[in-house]
């Protein structure tokens, strides 16, 4: 039995979650014409595991492009696009991510957005900022984002909501449930 105790605790050890942030962009103004995206990502802290959620009303897109595409505001090209009204990016790798509002003429009319994205756990920043952002209130029970200052928010942070595991949990399951039936089976 000793032994089997031995196995959960370092099975326990094994299993440290890190916390990942999930980040409105634009704050309560969320993805549309008109919010300064600049400003924005300017206060915002990115690493590998985080994410980026665009909250819009239908009429946008949020298509990922690369970084001659953002500059022209080129679409057609998109790495990805979506017009859900709800799109989550997550941040898989370090460097810098660009997105624009695929519509005709929003692009041109500030909706882009350029992130940097550090490694996991590295000190990163967007659109070339590596400050750490002053977080909003968020209500718990309501989910009502109040601004602690100014018209746009630099975040909205969700830790809670954005647990990433190791990916080496279905292997230590696997290997939990291989020592416990070898000790039941004794």
């Amino acid at each position: 039995m000793g032994k089997f105790l031995g196995v959960i605790v370092l099975f326990m050890c094994c299993v440290v979650p890190s916390l990942a942030t999930v980040y409105t962009v634009g704050g309560s103004s969320g993805w549309g014409l008109g919010v300064d995206y600049t400003t924005w990502a300017s206060g915002t802290t990115l690493n590998v595991g985080d994410s980026l959620a665009f909250n819009y009303p239908s009429g946008h897109s949020v298509d990922e492009v690369s970084s001659s595409d953002y500059a022209s505001c080129t679409t057609g090209n998109s790495i990805t696009s979506d017009n859900s009204g709800a799109t989550t990016i997550p941040l898989k790798t370090a460097g810098t991510h660009y997105f624009i509002c695929g519509v005709m003429g929003h692009c041109s009319g500030g909706m882009k957005l350029a992130v940097t994205v550090a490694a996991a756990g590295g000190g990163g920043g967007a659109g070339g900022g590596s400050t750490t952002p002053s977080p909003d209130t968020t209500t718990p029970s309501t989910g009502t984002t109040t601004p602690t200052s100014g018209t746009t928010t630099p975040t909205t942070a969700h830790p809670s909501a954005s647990v990433i595991l190791s990916p080496f949990i279905p292997l230590l399951i696997s290997g939990v449930v291989a020592i416990f039936s070898y000790f039941v089976t004794i």
